[in-house]
C-alpha cells in the first residue's frame, strides 16, 4: 500500500481525535460555566454518547449497500461540523439537547467507516492498524495540552469555536482519502450477519466491550471537574489528560508484537483487569499527584490496549462485507449504549452521593468486564492474532 495512503489515513485520525481532545475533557467545564448542574452535565454528555447506538448502525447499513466506506464518512464529517454550529447560537438546555443529538448523529458516521477503511486499505498489513491509528492519539495529546494551558489563560467559553475549527479540518482531512478496493470473494464467503451475532464468544465481546466503555463514561464526563474540586488547574488536568494519551501512543507501537504474541483475547482481559485497578485508585486518592500520575499512565491499557486488541477481534469475527457493520455494532454498544449509560448514572451520583462514588461505580463497572471477557476468551480457546 501507498505511503500517501497511509499518511492520508493518519492525518483524519489527527484531527478527528483532536477534536474529541479539545471536546471531551472541556465540555464539562464548559457547561458548569454555563450554569449546568452535575446531573445535567451527565444527561447531555448522555445524549452525545447515547446517538451512537442507533447512528453508526444507520450508517453502516448505508454502506454496505453503497459498497463503500469513505463517502459515509465525508458525509457525515460534513454534517457534523454543521449540526455543531448550533452551539454558537444559543446555550438553553433543550437546544443544546436538540444540537448534541444533531451533531453526534453525524459525526458516529465517521470512526466505524474509517476503521472499516483502514483495515481494507492495509490489507495483509492489518496487523499494523495500530501504527497508523497511534497519530489520532497524537491528535488528542496536541489538542488536550495546548488547551489546557490555554484555558488557564483565555476563557473556557472559546471552547465551541475552537471545536468547530478543528471538525472543519476534519472535513478537509477526509476529502483526500481513497475508497479502497472491495475484495469481491471475500464479500460473497462473508457469513449472515445473525449467524456472527449467535456466537456466544461474540456476544461475550460486545458485553465486555459495553462494560469497558460504560466504565470510561465518568471519566469522560467528569475527569477534570474530579480535579478541579480536588484542586488542580487547568492546566493540570489539561497535562494529566495528555500523559494518558502518551501512554496510550507507546502501546499503540508496541501492540503488533503484543497480540502476535499473546493474542487479541488476552490483551482485553488484561485491559480490564487495570481498568478496575485504575478507577478504584481514583476514587481512593485523587489528591495524590504521584498516583494521578501512575492512573493516567495506566490509560495505556485501558483505551491502548483494550481498543487495538478489539478491533482484531472485530476485524476477525466479522470479515468482508460485515466489516462495516461489525465496526458499526462495536461503536453502538461499546461507546454508545456502554458510553452512554456510564455518564447518565455517573452525573445522578456526582449530584446525589459524591465525586468520589462516580469511580467507585466505574470500577465494578470494569470488573463486570473482566468477567464477560474470559468467559468469551474460554468459548474460543483459540487466541486471535490477526491484527
Amino acid at each position: 500500500m501507498a505511503v500517501t495512503q497511509n499518511a492520508r489515513l493518519s492525518a483524519v485520525y489527527f484531527f478527528y481525535f483532536a477534536s474529541l481532545g479539545a471536546f471531551m475533557p472541556f465540555w464539562g467545564p464548559y457547561l458548569s460555566e454555563e450554569g449546568f448542574s452535575g446531573a445535567q452535565i451527565g444527561e447531555l454528555m448522555a445524549i452525545v454518547l447515547a446517538t451512537k447506538i442507533i447512528a453508526p448502525n444507520v450508517w453502516g447499513w448505508l454502506a454496505d449497500r453503497a459498497g463503500a466506506h469513505m463517502p459515509i464518512a465525508r458525509w457525515g464529517a460534513l454534517g457534523g461540523a454543521v449540526a455543531f454550529t448550533g452551539v454558537l447560537l444559543y446555550t438553553g438546555y433543550w437546544w443544546l439537547a436538540v444540537v448534541m443529538a444533531a451533531y453526534s448523529f453525524f459525526w458516529n458516521a465517521i470512526l466505524p467507516q474509517f476503521e472499516a477503511t483502514t483495515m481494507r486499505s492495509l490489507g495483509r498489513d492489518a496487523h499494523r492498524y495500530a501504527l497508523v491509528r497511534l497519530w489520532g492519539s497524537v491528535g488528542f495529546i496536541v489538542a488536550v495540552a495546548v488547551l489546557g494551558w490555554a484555558f488557564d489563560r483565555i476563557a473556557v467559553a472559546w471552547l465551541p469555536w475552537i471545536v468547530l475549527a478543528v471538525l472543519i479540518a476534519v472535513v478537509a482531512a477526509s476529502q483526500f482519502v481513497r475508497e479502497p478496493a472491495r475484495n469481491l470473494d471475500e464479500d460473497n464467503n462473508a457469513p449472515p450477519l445473525m449467524t456472527v451475532l449467535r456466537r456466544p464468544e461474540v456476544i461475550a465481546l460486545f458485553v465486555a466491550c459495553f462494560f469497558m466503555q460504560a466504565s470510561h463514561g465518568p471519566y469522560y464526563a467528569f475527569f477534570t471537574l474530579y480535579l478541579e474540586q480536588a484542586g488542580y488547574s487547568r492546566s493540570v488536568a489539561g497535562q494529566l489528560w495528555a500523559l494518558g494519551v502518551a501512554a496510550e501512543v507507546v502501546l499503540f507501537l508496541l501492540m503488533p508484537r503484543l497480540i502476535l504474541r499473546f493474542g487479541a483475547w488476552l490483551l482485553v482481559s488484561a485491559a480490564l483487569v487495570l481498568t478496575t485497578l485504575r478507577w478504584g485508585l481514583l476514587a481512593a486518592v485523587p489528591d495524590s499527584l504521584p498516583m494521578l500520575l501512575f492512573i493516567q499512565i495506566l490509560h495505556a491499557a485501558s483505551y491502548g490496549v483494550y481498543h487495538a486488541a478489539a478491533i482484531s477481534l472485530i476485524h476477525y469475527f466479522f470479515p468482508g462485507r460485515l466489516q462495516g457493520r461489525g465496526q458499526a455494532l462495536y461503536s453502538s454498544l461499546a461507546f454508545g449504549l456502554g458510553g452512554a449509560s456510564g455518564s447518565l448514572v455517573a452525573g445522578y451520583l456526582w449530584d446525589g452521593i459524591s465525586p468520589a462514588s462516580v469511580y467507585v461505580f466505574a470500577a465494578f463497572l470494569a470488573a463486570a468486564g473482566v468477567i464477560a471477557s474470559v468467559y468469551g476468551e474460554w468459548r474460543f480457546r483459540t487466541p486471535v492474532r490477526t491484527l
